[in-house]
């Protein structure tokens, strides 16, 4: 169990690196870069037009959604790579970490900040830790989910 345990952390410290890598190139990029739909995102944005949905609330809706989607491993990875660190502070690290994009975001021309971002990406953070906590617990091991 110890020996599957510190793979497991080995895993998400490898992990870690590229997601974050990935999760700045998606925040820091001039919003123009990032606002072409392509794949699943732009089907999914198809079929909201196709439902002749009104284009903004179901644009906010996908985004808080999206938010949510982009922390749940920030939240999942820190906790399993670094099984020291309680629950509240991975999440406090989820929030600071959002903060952070949103006032460097706030400077960019091309980027505005929204509180609604910095829910969305804690929750998400949270969701990660959740499903840690889960799977933790499915299999018994009960020092990943404290």
């Amino acid at each position: 169990m110890r020996l599957a345990r510190s793979r497991l952390a080995l895993w998400a410290r490898i992990l870690l690196p590229p997601y974050l890598i990935v999760v700045g190139f998606i925040v820091f990029s001039p919003a123009d870069d990032t606002s072409q739909a392509t794949g699943p995102l732009a089907w999914v944005f198809d079929r909201l037009d196709e439902l002749e949905t009104s284009f903004e609330p179901g644009y906010v809706a996908l985004e808080f959604v999206a938010n949510i989607a982009m922390f749940v491993p920030l939240g999942a990875l820190v906790r399993l790579a670094f099984g020291r660190i309680p629950w509240w502070g991975v999440l406090a690290l989820g929030f600071a970490t959002t903060v952070t994009i949103e006032l460097v975001q706030s400077t960019m021309p091309s980027r505005f900040s929204t509180v609604s971002d910095v829910i969305a990406n804690t929750l998400g953070t949270a969701v990660g830790l959740l499903l840690v906590r889960a799977a933790a617990s499915r299999v018994g091991n009960q020092s990943l989910s404290e």
